[in-house]
């Protein structure tokens, strides 16, 4: 059984993502000696399949196309904001919740606007990452309850961050540097089962 960082050592990782906001916050994320790539350091300039109804089939959909395609291991993740008083919304839908071409102003402005006359703040994020290999996989969850504030803070991260407060601060996630938002992240709690799973499995 080793160590993190002996599994990820020179190791070549693919992550099957065009959003550079994810590609850098998962390399801050990665132990020393592993080398995350996104789409653009494979030159893979297409569109990859995001059809899916939950937020685990679109990992899944995702990290399989692309294992697929290049025929070597890869991993997706998908990520969405689950706000308890829109029944789960935007959930799945997060990237794209106020339409296909939608900016993440326009996402966070539809979510404030449909909050408006609401009580009940609550909300999470959730990311499920997917390792897929040699036609198998396995997904990695992460979850961070937090709640919706009624005005936008701070110009850190993307997406929702300047309207999500993770339990435990009192911060947004857009006003906390990359370090911060790490100690709290959904996207980090997934990534770090990630990496355990490789450390004491050969892959």
């Amino acid at each position: 059984m080793g160590t993190i960082e002996n599994a990820f050592q020179h190791q070549r990782l693919i992550f099957a993502t065009s959003n550079l906001h994810k590609l850098h916050e998962v390399r801050s994320m990665a132990p020393a000696g592993v080398q995350i790539v996104g789409l653009a350091d494979i030159g893979f300039a297409g569109e990859i399949p995001e059809t899916q109804n939950t937020i685990e089939g679109n990992s899944l959909q995702k990290a399989a196309f692309l294992s697929k395609l290049y025929n070597t291991p890869c991993f997706a993740e998908d990520t969405g904001l689950i706000i308890d008083a829109l029944n789960g919304e935007p959930g799945v839908y997060s990237a794209r919740y106020a339409g296909e071409k939608a900016s993440y102003a326009d996402n966070t402005n539809k979510v404030l606007k449909k909050m408006e006359s609401e009580i009940n703040r609550t909300a999470r994020f959730k990311t499920v990452i997917t390792y897929y290999h040699n036609e198998t996989y396995v997904q990695f969850t992460g979850i961070t309850e937090g709640e919706i504030i009624n005005t936008p803070q701070g110009n850190q991260g993307f997406g929702y961050d300047p309207i999500f407060i993770p339990s435990g601060s009192s911060k947004t996630y857009a006003e906390m540097t990359l370090e911060e938002k790490n100690r709290f992240s959904h996207r980090k709690k997934s990534f770090d089962s990630f990496a355990n799973y490789l450390s004491n499995n050969s892959v």
